[in-house]
């Protein structure tokens, strides 16, 4: 087990590809803190709990924490109980992410502002708060969700599109200033994924985007997870400010 007596914190990883990287982490022998966001339904509590649930099985420890990554005081809060809890803390998975798709024309502040937040404000307050943990015992893995949108741009994502260009940046940028403390920070920047968002999409665009795909399907969130284990390995310990494209031949940077 590459990851035995490790410990991971993913963020929003209650469904989806951050649920994926969970249990693959959980898989390779890491305990794993699962964060999500609240909300009245209770929808997310009850899948974090899930997740939970199956890392357990695995003969894991799992502790579920609530916290909405774009509000610093609840981002230092769930770290300061994850490393309570475990003891110390091996890597951040920075997966939370939100989408607000509509073009320039329509896009109020709002949208802009609530998107850029989450997804890479979001990013800079966990990736603070842990940075004193991993610098002291000197190791650590910092892997940041990116996108193929952060790289190409996409009509009604230009909000989006910013984020996660800028989560690209922010990585290089982090990646230099903590590999004198034996910290690696990467970033994976998935395609289109077999995820929820991904089928909200009308069946007509969907297939425009599978003609333009040279694999000829949609990635799965675990194959998106895959990249996430290798580069919290000791196999990827010679690897840092890289951008991993998991997106099946779509965009193939040189």
């Amino acid at each position: 087990m590459k990851l035995y007596h490790k410990v991971a914190l993913v963020t929003g990883s209650s469904r989806g590809i951050g649920r994926a990287i969970a249990l693959s982490l959980a898989e390779e022998g890491a305990d794993i803190g699962i964060n999500y966001l609240d909300e009245p339904t209770g929808t997310n509590l009850h899948q974090a709990q899930q997740v939970k649930e199956e890392i357990e099985l695995l003969g894991r420890k799992a502790l579920v924490l609530q916290a909405d990554v774009a509000e610093e005081n609840q981002v230092q809060k769930m770290v300061k109980d994850f490393v309570s809890f475990f003891g110390k803390i091996d890597i951040l998975v920075n997966n939370a992410g939100i989408i607000r798709d509509v073009t320039l024309k329509k896009m109020t502040r709002e949208d802009w502002e609530v998107v850029l937040t989450v997804n890479l404000t979001g990013i800079f307050y966990c990736t603070f708060a842990v940075i004193s943990y991993l610098r002291q015992q000197g190791s650590g893995r910092i892997v940041n969700i990116a996108s193929i949108i952060g790289q190409t741009g996409n009509v009604g994502q230009s909000n989006y599109a910013a984020s996660k260009a800028g989560v690209i940046g922010f990585t290089k940028s982090v990646a230099r200033e903590l590999a004198g403390k034996g910290i690696t920070v990467n970033a994976v920047a998935p395609g289109f994924i077999e995820t929820d968002m991904l089928k909200g999409l009308p069946e007509e665009r969907k297939n425009q985007i599978l003609s333009c795909i040279p694999l000829g399907r949609f990635g799965t969130p675990r194959e998106v997870a895959a990249a996430v284990v290798f580069l919290c390995s000791e196999a990827a310990s010679y690897i840092t400010g890289q951008v991993w494209n998991v997106n099946g031949g779509l965009y193939m940077p040189d």
